[in-house]
């Protein structure tokens, strides 16, 4: 499926409506990196085999989401995302969003033109951007202006990933031959940019639906405990739980388990 936003600008995404009345929509905001089949693979089989409907879209610069014409930013990020919403007006919407996803997902949720959900999972997302964080935003660009994507992910992805995961894909990275910059138009630098431009201003004590916040205790680049646990005291109604054998990217590493967690996180909302 296509939303068109603009000329030369449009969003590819995906929806299933639930199965009958009782369903939530699990809405899922993608990370910078990435797309959609993340979710379309891994969880979301899982969660319309239960009845539930699945709406997942590609960010602008990402597979099958054309750009042109202006930055992409937090801004048409976040706007992009209530368009699609009200476009498919997905029934029970619960947000999920991997890592800065769900800090999109919640200015989505809390903007002056908010759209009503259920409830947010948050995958990896809360944090706060400090010298240490801010430096690594922008290596990350640097990263990929210098050897493109497969630079970045080579340097990138020990310290993202857990080692289950590390073991069982090792192959597919650090190949020989040279690394290659990555073109200035392409969607996934200005993706990178945007990230590094990204402000994490949310009063997360001002959304008031459920949480569930999931935390991969192998993340070695945004896992602050300290932060994380001084940020969950400001939600109204919070559970968290922790992934020992997992990074960052959750959904990708346990999707079956992950799945498990959120299914039974819903069924006592």
């Amino acid at each position: 499926m296509f939303l068109e936003l603009t000329p030369g600008n449009g969003l590819s995404y995906e929806y299933q409506a639930p199965a009958d009345a009782n369903g939530f929509t699990f809405v899922c905001f993608n990370p910078l990196t990435g797309d959609k089949a993340m979710w379309e693979t891994g969880i979301g089989p899982h969660l319309v085999a239960q009845g539930h409907g699945l709406l997942t879209w590609n960010l602008r610069g990402q597979a099958g989401s054309p750009f042109s014409g202006e930055e992409i930013d937090q801004k048409n990020i976040v706007t992009d995302a209530v368009r699609l919403l009200e476009k498919t007006s997905p029934q029970k919407p619960l947000f999920v969003g991997l890592s800065v996803g769900g800090l999109y997902a919640a200015k989505v949720h809390l903007g002056k033109d908010g759209y009503p959900c259920c409830g947010f999972v948050l995958i990896n997302t809360l944090r706060e951007i400090g010298p240490r964080l801010s430096w690594i935003n922008t290596a990350l660009v640097r990263l990929a202006e210098t050897g493109g994507l497969d630079l970045l992910r080579d340097v990138y992805l020990p310290l993202l990933l857990g080692e289950d995961w590390q073991a069982q894909n090792r192959k597919d990275f650090l190949k020989s031959g040279d690394y290659v910059p990555i073109s200035q138009d392409d969607g996934a630098l200005r993706l990178l940019k945007a990230g590094e431009k990204t402000a994490w201003d949310v009063n997360w004590a001002d959304i008031a639906v459920p949480v569930l916040n999931v935390t991969g205790l192998q993340d070695q680049i945004f896992r602050n405990d300290g932060v994380i646990a001084r940020l969950l005291t400001l939600f109204e109604n919070v559970k968290a739980i922790e992934y020992a054998g997992a990074g960052h990217m959750i959904p990708a590493e346990t999707p079956e388990r992950f799945a498990r967690d959120i299914l039974h996180y819903v069924e006592g909302m």
